[in-house]
Order: structure tokens, then C-alpha cells, then sequence
């Protein structure tokens, strides 16, 4: 499948993205260090994203749009599931609602080209 591909960089992208943001509240030296968590993570998470992208738009024939809202439920999701698994948070029924709403939006991308 060739949306697979972009599908994992978009995957660890976000990952990487909720390592940078949030690793500030389960590591002292992270919290100590923001300006080394910038510079170390931001080039890679760019360059994922830049080539996701170009990636997308490949499968979606020159749209935008599909990658991008496909970026967006991805994110959420995997914002999801590593808060739950590093915090233990869990959302509440409104964002609950909203993250069952992004696994069909990814679901409406993927099998609705």
C-alpha cells in the first residue's frame, strides 16, 4: 500500500513531536535542557514532515488537503495513545468522542481516494 509509508512518517513524526513537547514533565534533564530538545529534535521532525508531504500529495494526485487532515487525525491519535501510555491520562467523553471522530477521519482518507 502506498500511503503506508507516509502514514508511519506522519506516526513517528508526532511521536517525535510528543517526546519534545511533553518529555519536560517525566524527565529532569529534558525540563532543564528545552533549548537542547529544540535543537536536537526539530531538524529531524522537519524533515519528516517535509518529505510526508511531498508524499502525500504523490498519492492524493497533487491535493493538499487529504494529507493534511490525515496529519491532523494521526496526530490526535497518537497523542492519545502515548499519553495514555506514558501519563496514564486518559481523556474525557468529549475527547473521546473527538479521537473515535479522527480514527474515522482516517479512515474516510485512507479508503476514499
Amino acid at each position: 500500500m502506498k500511503l503506508l509509508y507516509p502514514i508511519l512518517l506522519i506516526v513517528l513524526g508526532q511521536t517525535l513531536i510528543w517526546i519534545q513537547s511533553n518529555a519536560q514533565f517525566f524527565s529532569s534533564w529534558a525540563k532543564d535542557n528545552p533549548f537542547i530538545m529544540a535543537c536536537t529534535f526539530s531538524v529531524p521532525i522537519s524533515y519528516i514532515f517535509i518529505n510526508t508531504t511531498k508524499l502525500c500529495v504523490e498519492y492524493f494526485d497533487g491535493l493538499l488537503w487529504p494529507g493534511r487532515v490525515l496529519g491532523f487525525s494521526l496526530g490526535m491519535i497518537t497523542f492519545f495513545t502515548l499519553t495514555a501510555v506514558f501519563k496514564g491520562e486518559l481523556p474525557d467523553i468529549k475527547t473521546g468522542v473527538c479521537i473515535l471522530l479522527a480514527f474515522a477521519i482516517v479512515l474516510l482518507q485512507v479508503f476514499s481516494k
